[in-house]
């Protein structure tokens, strides 16, 4: 959203009453100016203000070198003193704008171009900078109507057709901005931000072959983008092509090792094809950057990577402060006439086949229509599948929201008179956390999907347990807690596990020897857990590893480490994706599943606990690497969570080693299964209900938002 600035005489300077010499003088500044050498050109309109004081264009085009060096307050100062000179020139309140904006003072930037538009109406590239400024200020009716005025002027603009695209962008009108970025490459070809605004456009449509192709367009033209390498990244994300996602944010990051939040999607992407090689360096940066507040990572690739509550607390804040900031734009909530009725709204992108929806279908259903009334906001794709059908018929009110901005989802929620927002994503994939600084609901709470601090004022709570966030770790969440008895995750008791009956061979086991599993996502395997899984597998022979492939260079990787460790590549057993009733039937086949940590098993760890499989665990300092944790001891299996490499090592061993300690862990799993709070959706959803009527009861008392303790 580049603005042009204006008023750099092309042949003659401006004409005003002064002496030859004079006239001579700002002839060649303004040569040394259109030709880039800025700090001549600056010496040199200094020497006219030495004999003129008051020649407004050297004043004037002083600050504009200014605000081309990066001075933009002292740019803003000189052009002040030019208008003085002459309030009446249109192009001086433009390029004021401009540096206002660089400034991050947008009010005042939009108040000076709406001067320079009041003494030139048909001044094109006002209009699109002022349409520029009002796209960061969030008013994109507003904007989208600046670069319409803009092109009405002059249709060949080819900025502002780029910069309209833009606007229609974050209108989430992704076929229209399109059609714009399209508009003004045919009018600019070698425009380098249209084709990689193109890009971004057709990512959000989920196209991203072609998103590829076009980032690589403005690659092409501009090779040392670094913004397109990264979203290149992203795309190539998007193909599991992760290989090569590497490589683009490396090349990213070399030629801006400041690009915002990069490096942290760059390890996470590292780590899904278990690429170690420099990581203890590069998590000395990793850690070390957020300690001073730079903007190195999103705050979900660091759930994985580092158990340090700090951390994951600062890094949150520093990206919900550069991203999502809270906004007032709506204004205050209104109060509603209470009707005995709580309203709930659950926001999610995942209302579909996927790990969120598994746990929380059946609580969805067991909701007491009597007391609440429960609505769906969807903003995930449209996918009619059987637990879509599913979701969609437990609501109250199920919304498609995905076309809507953020603005438009939070007003509708406040119109349709929400009492309590549940963010189902937190910064997970497809989250939309700005619906939520906008304020959908005057009580907003963090829930399920994201296992840590949203690090945002605007969320007042946080479900938990005293295991996952421990009383004396509250501080390091910016949400108030809301300890629910037993454990904070929800099941599902009408999980189908499938009848079909595998076989090790079919599913490339051996046919003897113990099974260790671990079907978590290949990022969550870190050096220090997989040195704890050969150290196992080596004292207990014939044992092999059967793991989730993500992808092949996974695969190839964990050999090849495990090959370093003195341990054949081939004890290594990769697991391809299926349906997940056959995938809960494949658990049977497994003698112990071995969680992670940093980031545990989570829907995982509740998969294999429902499917009859033992799993070991050991609990770290954050919400992240203590869920498996917390599901253990609502199954009354304490002994399964362990507190040290070491303890998680010889219990596994133990394990294996002693068939009959492990069959009576077995046949106690089975029969708490059954019994267990953990799958019983049920008295949960009773829990959970008694939380929402004490945040509600608490909003309506005029009380801000408190620990809610139901634990005790």
């Amino acid at each position: 959203m580049a603005s042009r600035i204006h008023g750099i005489p092309k042949k003659k300077p401006v004409q005003i009453q002064s002496s030859q010499h004079v006239q001579l003088k700002l002839q060649q500044a303004v040569g040394l100016h259109q030709s880039g050498r800025l700090t001549e050109a600056l010496a040199a309109y200094q020497e006219i203000l030495k004999i003129q004081p008051k020649h407004f264009d050297s004043l004037h085009l002083s600050g504009v070198v200014a605000m081309q060096t990066g001075q933009h307050a002292l740019g803003v100062k000189l052009i002040d003193e030019a208008i003085k000179i002459n309030p009446g020139v249109a192009f001086a309140y433009n390029n004021r704008g401009k540096a206002l904006k660089d400034l991050g003072r947008l009010e005042e930037a939009l108040a000076s171009y709406d001067k320079a538009l009041a003494l030139k109406p048909d001044y094109a590239e006002a209009h699109g900078n002022r349409g520029n400024v009002l796209q960061e200020l969030r008013r994109l009716d507003e904007a989208l109507a600046s670069h319409d005025q803009a092109l009405a002027i002059k249709s060949d603009y080819a900025e502002a057709h780029n910069n309209r695209g833009n606007a229609l962008l974050s209108l989430r009108r992704w076929d229209e901005a399109i059609t714009s970025y399209d508009r003004a490459v045919l009018l600019k070809p070698g425009y380098a931000d249209a084709y990689y605004n193109r890009g971004n456009a057709l990512k959000e449509l989920r196209r991203p072959e072609e998103a590829l192709a076009s980032y690589d367009k403005a690659l092409a033209l501009k090779p040392d983008f670094a913004e397109a390498h990264g979203n290149r990244g992203n795309a190539l994300v998007d193909l599991q092509r992760l290989d090569a996602a590497v490589d683009s944010y490396r090349r990213a990051l070399t030629l801006r090792p400041a690009s915002e939040f990069m490096f942290g999607s760059y390890l996470h992407t590292k780590m899904r094809v278990c690429e170690w090689n420099s990581l203890v360096d590069e998590l000395h940066r990793y850690g070390g950057g957020i300690v001073e507040g730079q903007k190195i990572t999103a705050p979900f690739p660091l759930l994985g990577l580092l158990d340090v509550p700090e951390l994951q607390q600062k890094a949150a804040k520093i990206f919900t402060e550069a991203r999502y900031p809270r906004s007032h734009a709506l204004g205050p909530f209104k109060g509603r006439a209470p009707d005995g009725k709580i309203r709930v709204a659950y926001y999610s992108a995942d209302f579909h086949d996927h790990a969120t929806a598994y746990l929380m279908a059946e609580l969805l259903e067991r909701h007491d229509p009597r007391s609440f009334e429960i609505y769906g906001f969807s903003f995930g794709p449209e996918r009619q599948d059987g637990m879509r059908q599913r979701l969609s018929s437990a609501f109250y009110k199920f919304i498609d929201v995905r076309n809507k901005t953020d603005t438009e989802v939070a007003r509708l929620s406040r119109e349709l008179g929400m009492d309590i927002a549940v963010d189902l994503k937190g910064y997970t994939q497809d989250a939309r956390p700005g619906m939520f600084a906008l304020g959908c609901a005057p009580v907003q709470v963090n829930y399920l999907g994201y296992p840590g601090t949203m690090g945002a004022d605007y969320m007042d709570y946080v479900i938990a347990d005293k295991f996952v966030l421990p009383v004396e770790c509250q501080g390091f969440f910016e949400e108030k807690a809301v300890y629910l008895p037993h454990s904070y995750q929800v099941n599902d008791s009408r999980r189908r596990v499938s009848e079909r009956i595998f076989t090790r061979q079919e599913l490339g086991l051996q046919e003897g020897g113990f099974v260790f599993c671990c079907f978590n996502n290949n990022y969550k395997i870190l050096p220090q857990t997989f040195d704890s899984w050969m150290r196992i597998l080596k004292a207990v022979e014939g044992s092999v590893l059967w793991l989730l492939e993500d992808n092949a260079t996974a695969a190839k990787n964990l050999r090849r480490e495990a090959q370093a460790r003195g341990v054949d590549g081939q004890r290594l057993v990769f697991a391809q994706r299926m349906p997940l009733d056959e995938h809960l039937a494949r658990h049977r086949l497994a003698d112990l599943f071995l969680d992670t940590l940093p980031c545990n098993a989570h829907t995982t760890a509740s998969d294999a606990l429902w499917a009859g499989l033992p799993l070991l665990t050991c609990k770290g300092n954050t919400f992240a690497g203590r869920v498996a944790g917390s599901l253990l001891n609502a199954m009354d299996l304490p002994e399964l969570v362990t507190s040290t490499p070491q303890d998680y090592e010889s219990v596994a061993i133990e394990l294996a080693t002693n068939p009959g300690a492990l069959c009576e862990l077995r046949n106690r799993l089975e029969k708490n299964r059954a019994t267990s709070p953990l799958f019983d959706a049920g008295l949960y959803a009773r829990h959970l209900e008694a939380a929402y009527r004490a945040m509600h009861d608490r909003y309506q008392a005029g009380l801000p938002a408190a620990v809610i303790d139901l634990a005790s």
